[in-house]
């Protein structure tokens, strides 16, 4: 039984078109208090971050048993550069770790204190994904206000990209009426592949009974329209209530012809258009090095 690296399992999600990999959370809970994030629903206290008991020493005892040629995603629940990061470290370590048994590794996340572990990615077989869902800062610091700044995401893409660590961006979640305008969109694929960047992943915001609430309140001037697209006119597949078929398809059609126009790979995450993606995965981690 293993004891920190688990086989991930999207609650069984019929629309998740992941590879089999496993999952890595070094954090309980995520610092970051998106607005739009899902773990509350399931993670008592979600956002106040705690480290894992005996963490390390279980991450390596788990290694030992491992399949390592299934690469290890860090992470799902928690970002691994939530804000205690930059003092404990722990995240630091388990890339040691994992760079030591030669494992293969996805860093998702919203911080660019990714870039202070170069040292540890040039030698190792990782991958960053960088999340970024807007280039305006007054949005982002009202959906993710614990978060770096999108100029700082870019700027550690930047970094890692000249360095050539190969990477992602998930434009995700886009949310209607908040993040979902054309051009600033086309601004950031622009962006990217200006910087050097491989593959666009994007996926619909999906709301549970949580996070709806606290974005409603974040932006009481949308609540009307979200309400209507969410629970008048959305359909609900499993705990979780997405926009209709027709709308998420339009966004990712959308950012797919995007991605193809300025020479990017691209996929959608739990979203059912398997037929719209242009990429060995839909995660990005076809991008590790061998």
């Amino acid at each position: 039984m293993p004891y920190v690296l688990h086989i991930f399992d999207p609650w069984k999600s019929p629309l998740c078109t992941c590879p089999t990999k496993y999952s890595l959370s070094p954090y309980t809970g995520c610092g970051h208090a998106c607005r739009y994030c899902y773990i509350t629903s399931y993670i008592r206290n979600a956002f106040n971050p705690r480290t894992k008991k005996n963490f390390l020493y279980y991450l390596k005892k788990d290694l030992t048993k491992a399949n390592l040629s299934i690469p290890i995603s860090i992470s799902n629940s928690s970002d691994p550069y939530t804000p205690p990061e930059d003092k404990i470290q722990l995240t630091r370590e388990a890339l040691k770790l994992i760079s030591s048994f030669n494992a293969k590794a996805i860093i998702i996340t919203k911080s660019s204190l990714v870039v202070r572990d170069l040292d540890i990615l040039r030698k190792g077989k990782f991958t960053v994904s960088m999340s970024i869902t807007t280039l305006n800062n007054e949005i982002s610091q009202k959906l993710e206000p614990h978060a770096s700044l999108p100029y700082m995401r870019i700027n550690a893409l930047k970094n890692l990209c000249r360095e050539k660590i190969p990477c992602s961006i998930r434009i995700d979640p886009i949310i209607p009426e908040i993040n979902d305008d054309y051009n600033s969109i086309r601004e950031i694929v622009s962006l990217a592949a200006e910087i050097g960047i491989d593959h666009i992943v994007s996926s619909t915001y999906k709301a549970k009974s949580d996070n709806f609430k606290r974005l409603l309140m974040t932006f009481p001037n949308k609540s009307e329209i979200l309400r209507t697209l969410y629970i008048d006119k959305g359909v609900k597949i499993g705990r979780i209530r997405y926009l209709n078929e027709k709308i998420r398809f339009n966004y990712m059609k959308m950012i797919k012809e995007l991605a193809d126009e300025f020479g990017l790979t691209f996929s959608t995450c739990r979203e059912g258009f398997k037929y719209l993606h242009t990429s060995k995965t839909c995660d990005g981690t076809h991008l590790i090095p061998d």
